[in-house]
């Protein structure tokens, strides 16, 4: 691996496969804790798969811009590593399956000399930015976001603050007020605006805060109407610091941001944002906005043609999967990719493609697509006959007839029914008989084989996810069906509502049922979501009835979409949030490395990384504290409050001034070298102070035996 190593260009890459390397040793070894373990691995992109002894590799690829060059790497290494097969994400990354977990540095390593990495692609981190496909080229935005995405990319990849949060925390950008980025169910989202203030054009985003599907869905909502370009950034840091510190931590059903503001109320969580900016790595933040830049192909080609006149499916390809982009004399082409699979032939395929006709920038789309930008008008039917063959060329990008779907039951441990099974059948009933759809693009079918929404079913206007029907001593495959979800634009959405619990193999009737009824009774151009809004839950309620009726069940019912085995529900510990358990021991180490990675921070005059360290320190010290006196503490902030409460204000433990005033020193002062000295003594100390009183205790304990 040593050769590979010498490939990359980022130092700290380095030491993140070689750190990643050592902790597979140490697991191995059985010297670290499972636990601990599956938390570091997960925050490096690594995910263990329903079948044991294999992982799901993550690359974190920021707002799905891949280019030809890093298409082949990534097709190389699912050769090498996995089964060949690539599959696309609702958050714009690409995944492989079956890996080893000996051989994922060794992976890491390969895909870094492409500047691809795995770091927070997975775990308690920031996740991956997504933003609009297409941003850049969108005739609608008033400016490119694409640079703010990468921009938080980058200043966030390592930030110590943002490593180890209660739970994953989502960003997203939407290029225009239609919000085809879902900004309305994010953590954090950014819709672009524009002012005119003397004169002068003044670039900010409207900013949506506190968003998230899942099995219990919240819209987010307003921080802010306008918030100036140069503090994207910092009110991004301000929020996540406010998060470590207050999110909830010991039960992950409840420890997204979005439950932290419906605990103290979007207006308190405001003010502590505020509160922060004294310690803020950076004040303002000014945007590079030449970061991404995209050329159109300079290459000489004379474009073969065919005749295209009577080629029925060329002209539903050019009217729902091609659009003329801002750029005059350019047209944006999106690939309709059954549920985000293909395999690295066809990947490297695609690639050579892109080098023929199009800018080197590709973008996956999220709707587990790809995007190609700055295709001339002439290219147009030598493109499609090339895509044709690679079988791309599918008319009905982002329709009816394109239906997202998470992996489900072929991988997830969470997974309760086959989502993918499933989608396959809706998909063959949409392209025979209602073929006509491919030109609806206001229907969404989204499928989710578990609640957890992965598959985003609680957005769209007709939705399932994966359950299950007891039906005497046996159980049965079945779907939550979900209505009237969807965007409605400049960060409002809406959440689909629950109509009726089907077996899996009557989705398709269902389909068919619905669609009959909306094309029948819906007025001329009514829009799927007003007919919902018209007609009532109940109505679809009555008209779905009959499906779920299971007095009369047939043998195939009891069996899932694409197997023969009698079905169960095997679910088991789903990963996608980091599941961590604290353990004393390991929480004594962590809390002593914190502190050496605060001095190596310091040594480094990286003062705001070195103070976040030894904070992070001192609240584990106080942990491990508490816990041995069985005292367990949900946030940050509970902690910070109940050592002062069990450990100060008895004298238990002697520190000058209140915990609090120790503590929160790191929201106080300005991330100075002279305050992060201070502050790293003061944990040193604490530590001290905490060894001391455990020994005590030890000895006490032990005089007692």
């Amino acid at each position: 691996m040593a050769n590979l190593l010498a490939g990359i260009k980022d130092p700290k890459e380095e030491i993140d496969i070689l750190e990643l390397d050592k902790k597979i040793k140490d697991f191995r070894k059985g010297t670290l804790n499972e636990d601990r373990f599956r938390s570091f691995r997960l925050s490096r992109g690594v995910y263990g798969q329903r079948q044991p002894g294999v992982q799901m590799i993550r690359f974190k690829l920021p707002f799905g811009k891949i280019s030809s060059k890093q298409l082949n790497i990534i097709a190389d290494a699912a050769d090498e590593y996995s089964n060949g097969n690539l599959h696309l994400t609702t958050r714009q990354d690409v995944q492989i399956y079956f890996v080893s977990l000996d051989k994922t540095p060794e992976l890491w390593a390969k895909l870094e000399q492409e500047d691809i990495t795995l770091r927070g692609s997975c775990g308690n981190t920031v996740r991956n930015i997504t933003a609009s496909a297409i941003s850049g080229i969108d005739p609608k935005e008033p400016f490119d976001v694409s640079p703010y995405a990468q921009e938080l990319f980058k200043y966030f990849l390592r930030t110590p603050f943002s490593q180890e949060l209660g739970r994953k925390f989502k960003i997203a950008f939407s290029s225009n007020d239609d919000d085809d980025a879902f900004t309305f169910m994010h953590d954090l989202g950014f819709i672009p605006k524009v002012k005119i203030v003397e004169g002068k054009i003044l670039r900010g985003f409207k900013v949506l805060i506190g968003g998230g599907l899942g099995a219990q869905p919240f819209l987010a909502k307003t921080a802010s109407e306008f918030l100036e370009e140069d503090q994207v950034i910092p009110f991004t840091e301000a929020v996540i610091r406010v998060y470590d510190r207050y999110g909830e931590r010991f039960n992950r059903q409840k420890a997204r941001i979005k439950y932290l503001i419906n605990k103290i109320g979007i207006e308190q969580l405001l003010k502590y944002v505020e509160e922060e900016r004294a310690a803020l790595t950076v004040k303002t933040f000014v945007i590079n906005k030449e970061l991404i830049s995209v050329k159109p192909n300079t290459k000489d080609i004379s474009y073969t043609t065919f005749k295209v006149s009577e080629n029925q499916k060329y002209k539903d390809w050019l009217a729902t999967n091609v659009f003329e982009q801002k750029q005059q004399g350019f047209y944006g082409v999106n690939i309709k990719l059954f549920l985000g699979n293909l395999n690295s032939e066809t990947a490297r395929s695609l690639a050579d493609v892109v080098n023929s006709y199009a800018a080197d920038d590709i973008r996956i789309t999220i709707n587990q697509g790809f995007l190609l930008k700055f295709i001339p008008k002439s290219a147009l039917p030598a493109l499609f006959k090339a895509l044709d063959k690679l079988g791309f060329a599918e008319p009905g990008f982002n329709s009816v007839a394109d239906i997202t779907s998470c992996p489900g039951t072929a991988t997830c441990a969470l997974g309760i029914t086959s989502s993918t099974g499933v989608s396959k059948e809706l998909e063959k009933v949409i392209k025979e008989e209602y073929s006509e759809l491919i030109y609806n693009s206001d229907i969404k079918i989204k499928i989710s084989g578990c609640m957890n929404s992965c598959g985003q079913h609680s957005l769209a206007q007709i939705g399932f996810h994966g359950s299950s029907i007891k039906n005497g001593t046996a159980t049965i495959p079945a779907l939550q069906l979900v209505l009237g979800g969807g965007v409605v634009g400049n960060g409002e959405g809406r959440i689909s509502e629950k109509i009726i619990k089907i077996p899996t193999k009557r989705a398709p009737n269902v389909i068919r049922t619905l669609f009959d009824d909306y094309e029948k009774n819906s007025e001329n151009g009514e829009l799927f979501n007003t007919y919902y809004d018209k007609k009532g839950k109940d109505y679809f309620y009555q008209l779905l009835k009959l499906y779920g009726d299971t007095s009369l069940l047939k043998a195939d019912e009891y069996l899932d979409w694409g197997h023969t085995e009698e079905f169960r529900t095997q679910i088991g510990v789903g990963e996608c949030a980091g599941v961590m358990v604290d353990l004393v021991d390991t929480l004594i180490f962590e809390s002593e490395e914190k502190i050496n990675w605060a001095e190596n921070a310091f040594n480094e005059n990286l003062f705001a990384d070195s103070i976040y360290h030894s904070y992070a320190a001192i609240i584990g010290i106080a942990k491990v504290l508490l816990i041995e006196k069985d005292i367990f503490t949900n946030t940050h902030i509970g902690i910070i409050n109940d050592f002062e409460k069990h450990f100060v204000i008895t004298s238990e433990i002697a520190i000058d001034g209140t915990f609090k005033d120790l503590a929160l020193q790191i929201n106080q002062n300005e991330p100075s070298k002279e305050f992060a000295a201070k502050y790293l003594n003061d944990s040193k100390g604490f530590l001290k102070k905490a060894r001391r009183m455990r020994e005590k205790k030890s000895r006490l304990e032990t005089s007692k035996n």
